[in-house]
């Protein structure tokens, strides 16, 4: 894509059709990846992807139109189709085109390049058959998965500004299946980053874990001590993260509206939104309202400081915009996580002395409720005893409220642990929490 001169075939049609306040942006997309199952790869992707899109403000009424087609005739079609929309919008929101912020960061992410097709598909054989040489009982249903994915974002305006970035990721995936007689286990780890060079790594853990999983029981029901993995308790923050979007709260579907400067969750926790964080290939230094990004406390010893912002919302609300605005209007953070504690997982086991250690948390989309607060999450995990892991349980299920939770935090541990890159990712570090309900035989 040659993003210069579709900004100037575009720019000279919105001139010529008297428009004085208009926006470009265009990305393009790059992801290649393979799986595997048994000794062969099972599937290969390959694709290149992009679009332009064209915002105009026309008698205070914001229209916008998208294409994929980059010829000159499309583009033109592209400035009259957001004229003819801006026609048809009825919202009171005023339209914003943003002139630009004072200073944005440098968000290097490197050359971002992707990786070669013929070492995807090696990487992702050598995962599959390093699963396969760790134990015997490694069975059909082991799979594994390589990705390499980059994207190039565009912005320019009627006020001159222009900006781009360009982001990179990749990923691997591994799924060991156990059968031990009767009776089988899986497990899934996951690896992201600059680490991905390292994928020996993932293939003992991966097949450890679902060996650790053999004779899972099931626990009484009861109130217990519980210690969730950072992992897992990333996945709550990831379902509940909307409850930090000021656009959410405007609409009404966010508990935490009005509550700025207030205590919600307990003294040790923080949550931040980091846009540049060390070691992420996706380092992004404006948002998609061309707002210049920067880190933030959005949680700082368990008081909101502040909800996520686009231009629109946060003019509404009398503060400046956080750099977390989409196309389209709505707010979405970047990295956010909980900051670290001091103990280490055997310090937290041993506080608990005896409870439960929830490993797996599964059925978010259906068991969470983010307007809320409230969830009934499906469990796996291991008891603790004597302040021990001691053996694997199952079938479990953790209920109750993602406000309350945040307020009775206990402890932290002293290690964050990430997901898989993407264009947005959540950790945390393992959390012990007091006395949580658990529905088990």
């Amino acid at each position: 894509m040659n993003f210069e001169a579709i900004k100037d075939t575009v720019c000279r049609a919105a001139e010529a059709a008297g428009l004085k306040e208009y926006e470009i942006s265009a990305s393009v997309s790059e992801s290649i990846s393979a799986e595997t199952l048994r000794d062969e790869i099972s599937a290969f992707s390959s694709s290149v992807g992009g679009n332009v899109s064209f915002r105009c403000i026309v008698d205070g009424r914001a229209g916008e139109a998208s294409t994929e087609d980059c010829g000159e005739a499309a583009l033109e079609e592209l400035v009259l189709s957001a004229i003819s929309n801006a026609e048809c919008i009825d919202s009171t929101d005023e339209p914003i085109i943003f002139a630009g912020s004072e200073k944005y960061a440098d968000a290097d992410n490197g050359a971002c390049e992707l990786t070669d097709a013929k070492k995807v598909q090696a990487d992702a054989l050598r995962l599959q058959r390093a699963m396969y040489a760790t134990d015997a009982r490694v069975t059909d249903g082991t799979e594994s998965s390589v990705f390499s994915s980059a994207r190039t974002v565009y912005l320019y305006n009627s006020y001159g500004l222009s900006l781009s970035n360009r982001v990179g990721a990749c990923g691997a995936y591994a799924c060991a299946v156990i059968r031990d007689g009767e009776e089988s286990q899986d497990h899934y780890e996951s690896l992201g980053g600059s680490d991905i060079d390292s994928l020996e790594q993932i293939s003992p853990k991966a097949v450890q874990g679902a060996l650790d999983k053999l004779g899972a029981t099931t626990v009484p029901s009861g109130s217990y001590d519980v210690l969730f993995s950072g992992k897992q308790f990333g996945a709550f923050l990831s379902a509940f993260s909307s409850i930090f979007s000021a656009k959410q709260a405007l609409l009404g579907l966010s508990l935490l509206a009005g509550t700025g400067g207030e205590q919600i969750a307990s003294e040790i926790v923080t949550i931040v939104d980091d846009p540049m964080r060390e070691g992420s290939g996706m380092k992004r230094s404006f948002d998609g309202e061309g707002v210049a990004t920067y880190r933030k406390n959005v949680v700082e010893n368990g008081v909101l400081k502040t909800l996520l912002h686009s231009l629109v919302t946060a003019k509404k609300a009398g503060v400046q915009s956080t750099g977390n605005g989409l196309r389209g209007g709505n707010v979405r953070p970047y990295n956010l996580s909980i900051c670290a504690g001091k103990d280490s997982e055997e310090a937290l086991m041993a506080a608990i002395g005896d409870g439960i250690y929830i490993t797996e948390c599964k059925g978010f989309h259906a068991g969470a409720n983010a307007v809320t607060g409230d969830f009934s999450i499906e469990s796996a995990g291991f008891r603790i005893r004597d302040g021990k892991r001691a053996e694997p349980i199952k079938s479990f299920t953790v209920a109750g409220n993602f406000f309350d939770l945040l307020r009775r935090i206990d402890r932290l541990g002293d290690r964050v642990e990430w997901g898989i890159p993407s264009t947005r990712a959540f950790a945390s570090p393992a959390v012990l929490v007091r006395s949580m309900n658990v529905a088990g035989e």
